[in-house]
């Protein structure tokens, strides 16, 4: 029997008092004032797809959470790149109600590893907890905070009860994420390491942004809209029915921007395409992507697709024809123009660059934020989760010996 076999599904129901630690998960309901919460192992992927419902009212009700915790994205991710058998995602409810998910899969490195749903094409990673309980009965009771507080405690000891023997590795996780609640609650060795940088911009329309920038930078900046104005770009916002086919017309024009330069292959992929295709429709309907093409006489020139949450929305990718630059055209500046004209007005608080350190990024004097990867084990399984800690390092130095060897010609 492998140590992967061992990661049953299950269900177990808990009665965590409110002043009182939680209590081990057991079989069936124990005694006690407090609520009931039952957790359960998801691994079967007809329960994932039943579980929309419940799990967009919870993405809802998740402060923290990114586009990229959405069931829609998450779901098809899982339909294009997921692994037969290796579904884990586990599941709070709090009197019947989903009130805590958290979207995982296993892997071997080579031995068994729990690691996000959506890693590779997702910027950020965190678990859903409801936050709607907490400021209720914050407003109620003092001591509420106490009681909320419980959902993460027993999501951290269902996320213990799932690893087993297998180490959690979460990747990109943005500061101040749900899931940092949950490492403050984990009984075993855990470590927070470096991950991806992420620029942010405040939600503030264009004439606010430009006044962030040095004069002669902004002069500049204004020049290009006024030439952005006389070239009678037409932007549309597409409709729900017409994603599919502007998700193709989008991979179409990023490959042809890219032509010539190093692309990221993924992106060129069947799996991705169709990945996009399924997931942004569903995100469309739901209010949490905007897909917007821009025409130039009567030809679509540009295609931008932005997703979107609670507080927060990106542009996540993005193609362009090669001979708007022909035009003059700052691409950069027309979709970010269109970025910050929605967010201002629609009560969100931040403007992800999302990952990435491109230097046309920092013209805008953004916010440098910081992504972490958390690693979490129970005791017996702490000398892998050190084994990981040093392949990471490893990969560090020799990532930072590679770029000192490029900016000085290869010469050793």
């Amino acid at each position: 029997m492998t140590p992967e076999s061992d990661l049953r599904t299950s269900t177990n129901v808990v009665r965590a008092a409110s002043t009182a630690p939680v209590a081990p998960s057991v079989s069936s309901v124990s005694s006690g004032s407090g609520p009931v919460f039952t957790t359960e192992l998801c691994r079967d992927p007809d329960r994932f797809a039943a579980l929309a419902p419940a799990w967009h009212a919870l993405y809802r009700r998740s402060r923290t959470a990114t586009p990229f915790q959405s069931h829609s994205w998450l779901h098809s991710w899982w339909l294009s790149y997921g692994t037969p058998g290796r579904l884990r995602i586990v599941l709070v409810h709090r009197d019947g109600e989903l009130v805590a998910a958290a979207p995982l899969m296993l892997v071997r490195r080579p031995f068994p590893v729990l690691v996000p749903l959506g890693a590779g094409i997702s910027d950020f990673f965190d678990v859903l907890i409801d936050d709607r309980h907490t400021e209720a009965d914050a407003d109620a009771d003092p001591r509420a905070e106490v009681r909320a507080d419980d959902v993460t405690a027993v999501l951290a000891k269902a996320l213990a009860d799932a690893a087993r023997t297998a180490v959690i590795d979460l990747r990109e996780v943005r500061p101040g994420a749900a899931v940092e609640r949950v490492c403050a609650h984990w009984q075993g060795p855990r470590r927070q390491l470096a991950d991806s940088v992420c620029l942010e911009l405040p939600a503030i329309p264009l004439d606010e942004l430009l006044r962030r920038l040095s004069s002669s930078r902004a002069q500049r900046a204004r020049a290009k809209v006024r030439k952005l104005d006389s070239h009678d770009l037409v932007e549309r916002v597409v409709p729900q029915q017409e994603i599919p086919a502007a998700v193709g017309r989008l991979l179409e024009l990023h490959r042809l921007q890219w032509q010539g330069r190093k692309v990221t292959p993924e992106h060129l992929s069947a799996r991705f395409s169709e990945h996009l295709a399924r997931s942004v429709t569903s995100m469309v309907e739901h209010g949490d992507a905007r897909m917007t093409e821009y025409r130039l006489a009567g030809t679509v020139r540009a295609v931008d697709l932005t997703l979107m949450s609670g507080q927060l929305e990106g542009g996540y990718l993005y193609g362009a024809d090669p001979e708007l630059r022909t035009k003059k055209v700052d691409v950069a500046l027309m979709l970010l123009r269109s970025a910050a004209r929605h967010i201002s007005t629609s009560g969100r608080s931040t403007l992800s660059m999302l990952r990435g350190t491109e230097p046309y990024k920092y013209h805008w004097r953004p916010e440098t934020v910081h992504n972490q990867r958390l690693l979490l084990a129970r005791p017996p399984l702490a000398p892998f989760l050190r084994l990981l800690v040093a392949r990471a390092a490893g990969r560090d130095r020799a990532a930072a010996l590679v770029k000192r060897l490029r900016r000085s010609g290869g010469k050793g």
